[in-house]
């Protein structure tokens, strides 16, 4: 599983000119679900990413995470983070999951934020989507969960 955690101001997704989902302070969530991934890597992820420390303290130093700020979480799927692209320049996907079973490790990620009392909001699966942010900081961590544990 791959994600990739972008801290904003703001954020919103588009489908066919309507906002779909939004927030304001918070995380932009690209997730990229594989083949080989678990339910343990869905589990992991979600708790990861609920303690993170990335925002500000009154000091300035980085050191409270979105609970302790009461942020947002606005999650995308992102099948393309699966690709390949060490053979010829056209991406190869293979290592992404089957489109059902992809789609409902999504939504057990979501829910799983949710139990962490993080708002959710998303995308639409499988559809072409226009992702508005304002970047905070910028502020971007790509973070990778195999066999349970965070690499």
């Amino acid at each position: 599983m791959k994600v990739v955690i972008q801290k904003v101001k703001e954020a919103k997704v588009v489908v066919e000119d309507k906002i779909v989902g939004s927030i304001d302070h918070g995380f932009v969530l690209l997730v990229g679900i594989e083949t080989t991934d678990t339910l343990q890597d869905i589990e992991k992820a979600a708790d990861k990413i609920s303690k993170i420390r990335l925002f500000d303290d009154e000091d300035g130093k980085i050191n409270l995470s979105i609970q302790d700020v009461k942020g947002s979480i606005l999650s995308i799927s992102q099948f393309t983070l699966a690709a390949d692209i060490r053979k010829g320049n056209r991406p190869s996907f293979i290592g992404a999951m089957a489109q059902d079973k992809a789609h409902e490790y999504y939504e057990l990620f979501n829910e799983a934020l949710r139990k962490e009392g993080i708002d959710v909001q998303t995308g639409v699966f499988q559809t072409q989507m226009n992702v508005i942010l304002d970047n905070d900081g910028p502020v971007s961590i790509v973070m990778e969960v195999k066999d349970g544990k965070v690499l």
